[in-house]
This record gives C-alpha cells, sequence and structure tokens, in this order.
C-alpha cells in the first residue's frame, strides 16, 4: 500500500478496532476476547492486503464490518462443528453460544459494548497496572509496542502483564455487562481511577514519545465522555474528572518545545493554550456542581482552572491553598502535601511554607528537594545548591535534570 493508505488504515485501526473487539468479546464472552482480537487483526490484515491492489473502497468502515461478521460467523460456525463432532461438551460457563445469526454494529450498541467493557476491565478483582494496560489495548487500540513505551518497559513483560489479566478475567468470570443499580456507584469510582491514572500516565509521561503521551490523555477523555454521554454514569465527579483532563490538556502544546524540553507553567506561552478546551473544561465544571458531592475530581479540576490563567495574585494562591487543604483531607497523598506547600509558598511566604516543607521528609522525591532548592533560595545559597544538587541526583528523566541544571545554572550567576 502506499505510504498515505497505509497511514490512514492504521488511524483507522485505533477507531475501529476497539469498537469490533468489544461487540464480538460482548457475542463470546470476555473469556474468548483473544478471539475477538485475532478476529479484528484478520479483517485488518485483509484490508490490507485487498486495499492494497483494489484501492480504498468508498466507505472503508462498513468493509470492515462486513468482513468482520464474516469472519466471526465463520468462527462461530467452524467451531460448532468441531464442538459437535471432535472434542466433548463443554461446560455452559465455557462454551460461547454459537447459534448467531447476525453482529450488530450498530452506533447504539458500539457504544453500549465499549461502555460494558469499560467497566469489565476496570474489575478490582485486576491490578490497577494491569487495567491501565487493558484498557490502552483493549479500549484505546494501542499496540504492544507502544504501551511498552509508555510504561518505560518491553514487549515480553506487557505480552505477559496482558495474559496474567486476560486469565483472571476468566477465572473470576467476569462478565460484560453494566452493574446494577446498587453496584454501580463504586464499581464507577474505580472506572474513573483507572481514566484518572490513564491521564496522568500520558501527562506526567517520562517516556520522550511527546505524540504516545498525547495520544494517551486524549484516549482518557474519550472514555470519560463516553462516560458522560451515559444517563447511568453520567454522575457530577465524572464530569469533575472531565473538566479537570480538559485544563491539564489545554496546556499540552505549550509545556514542550520542538526538541522536547519541558517547559515550566511560569515560562508557557498563552497564546499557545488551547481556549477550547479550557471552554470545555469551564461546561463540564458546572455540571460536576450539580448535587452535594465533593470528590477529589471537584478539588482539582478548580487547581488546574487557577493554571488556565496568567494570574498571579495572592488571592488565587489562597484560594488555591484552601482547596488543596480540603484535597488533602479527601485524599492524602505526599504528592499533595508537596503541591500544598508550594500554595502556600506563594500565599504566605517561604518562611511559613519553609517550616512545613522541612516536615514532609519525602527522601526519595526530586520534587521535594527541588522545592527546598527554591525556598532555601532565599535565605542560605549553600543548602539551596545542595538541595538542587540531591534533586538532580534523584530525577529520573533528561527533561527533569535539564530543568534543576537551570536552577543550578542561575545560582552560580548571581
Amino acid at each position: 500500500m502506499k505510504e498515505q493508505e497505509n497511514e490512514f488504515l492504521k488511524k483507522l485501526f485505533k477507531t475501529e478496532f476497539t469498537k469490533m473487539v468489544a461487540v464480538i468479546s460482548k457475542l463470546f464472552g470476555l473469556q474468548h476476547i483473544e478471539v475477538a482480537e485475532d478476529i479484528v487483526s484478520e479483517t485488518f490484515l485483509s484490508a490490507t492486503e485487498t486495499w492494497g491492489t483494489k484501492g480504498i473502497p468508498k466507505n472503508p468502515t462498513a468493509w470492515l464490518y462486513t468482513v468482520a461478521k464474516q469472519k466471526t460467523l465463520y468462527h462461530f460456525r467452524r467451531n460448532k462443528i468441531f464442538t459437535d463432532k471432535i472434542v466433548p461438551k463443554l461446560s455452559p460457563d465455557d462454551e460461547p453460544a454459537y447459534e448467531i445469526e447476525e453482529i450488530n454494529f450498530s452506533k447504539k450498541n458500539i457504544q453500549d459494548s465499549q461502555l460494558q467493557m469499560m467497566f469489565a476491565i476496570c474489575n478490582p478483582v485486576i491490578a490497577s497496572e494491569a487495567q491501565i494496560g487493558l484498557a490502552l489495548r483493549i479500549l484505546c487500540g494501542f499496540g504492544i509496542d507502544e504501551i511498552a513505551d509508555a510504561f518505560l518497559s518491553n514487549k515480553e513483560t506487557i505480552n505477559k502483564r496482558l495474559f496474567r489479566a486476560k486469565e483472571k478475567l476468566r477465572t473470576e468470570k467476569v462478565k460484560i455487562e453494566m452493574p446494577g443499580d446498587t453496584e454501580i456507584v463504586n464499581r464507577l469510582d474505580n472506572v474513573l481511577q483507572i481514566i484518572y491514572l490513564l491521564f496522568n500516565e500520558g501527562y506526567y509521561s517520562k517516556t520522550q514519545n511527546r505524540l504516545l503521551t498525547k495520544h494517551l490523555c486524549l484516549e482518557a477523555m474519550r472514555l470519560g465522555l463516553m462516560l458522560a454521554a451515559n444517563e447511568r454514569t453520567n454522575r457530577p465527579k465524572t464530569n469533575a474528572l472531565i473538566a479537570l483532563i480538559c485544563f491539564h490538556a489545554s496546556r499540552f502544546n505549550a509545556r514542550q518545545m520542538n526538541d522536547e524540553t519541558l517547559i515550566l507553567y511560569e515560562y508557557q506561552k498563552e497564546e499557545l493554550w488551547d481556549m477550547r478546551l479550557i471552554n470545555q473544561g469551564l461546561r463540564f465544571l458546572d455540571f460536576s456542581a450539580k448535587g452535594d458531592e465533593i470528590s477529589s475530581y471537584h478539588l482539582e479540576a478548580r487547581i488546574a482552572y487557577w493554571h488556565c490563567t496568567k494570574e498571579d495574585s495572592r488571592e488565587k494562591w489562597e484560594d488555591i491553598l484552601h482547596l488543596y487543604n480540603q484535597l488533602l483531607l479527601i485524599n492524602y497523598s505526599p504528592a499533595v502535601a508537596l503541591n500544598r506547600t508550594f500554595a502556600l509558598y506563594k500565599a504566605c511566604g517561604y518562611e511559613v511554607a519553609l517550616c512545613e516543607a522541612e516536615k514532609l521528609q519525602l527522601p526519595n522525591n526530586h520534587f521535594y528537594f527541588l522545592l527546598l532548592g527554591e525556598l532555601y533560595k532565599n535565605v542560605d545559597h549553600v543548602r539551596a545548591r545542595l538541595n538542587f544538587e540531591k534533586a538532580f541526583q534523584l530525577a529520573k528523566t533528561q527533561t527533569e535534570k535539564e530543568i534543576i541544571q537551570t536552577n543550578l545554572n542561575a545560582m552560580s550567576q548571581e
């Protein structure tokens, strides 16, 4: 195939692979998810071969659905003969239902199947890291190479992780279905957490593949919007998470230069911020205000919104500090405590913040020593340099080291 046609097929794979796998897996049962993946992969292989000689059809998506239906029905019928004549009868739990005459690739059934698949994959019986891997593969259509890059791992490790996760789905007999009314609230929390982690995997990624990190963020947003489009999962916390993602994603293009150098917030060009995403974030933040629940996503979204304005007033940082105080009560973490200390510095000055920072004691966190270096710059250049040097030693990526080195260079010139 020509390079342009090949690129088109790759994009089509990204959008349609997950849809077809969800629909077919729902027919086979989640225990046969590899069968669905194989059928869809074979469908795209057929597209590559056929379109390479005959050209791309007028409606490529419809062509894919038609071929996928044929291959699925062939698999059902072939295995019915195999099961009836060669192997003993399987138990009802293990045997897929073979009496299927039509595979429904309607828009509604695709959306329903993908949403149900989301809840199946984000089942708490599976470790969260494995859930993220499954989500990237089954819900987002990422290849094994891309997932390995995202986790800074290798294909063998990722394949083993996904295999174990799928085995867990089988042994626990997880079904592709929406949870009942009494269960959906708790299950939704887990789904939102995985989407949140998926976004963080992209936004704070350690990989140097900028295109990959952006795709991770956009896929997290897409999954959140899928939840918001369903009446049962369109909850205030769902909208708050989408708002949070929109606000952060709006500054994605301003965070990095062409050479992949990370640009700190205070040096970002405001004209590079995506106002469309900021406005969309505001819309979902308004939606999230319905009801009386305040989740960690609500608080983080409001903090993220403040970072979509260059205003640097004391009032701004006092409000951010108040939000971090609330967030610590709801969802304490060392990272939140550290960010809260920076807000305290901006709102109340370095002296108060330095006392709080010394109490944190985060010996393996380079951001902690970076903050200490910033605070000590005001009173003790020797201790400031020692903390910056410690931060440099602990930093995990070249980009982070470059930022810290910039601070050390600036001190040398003072």
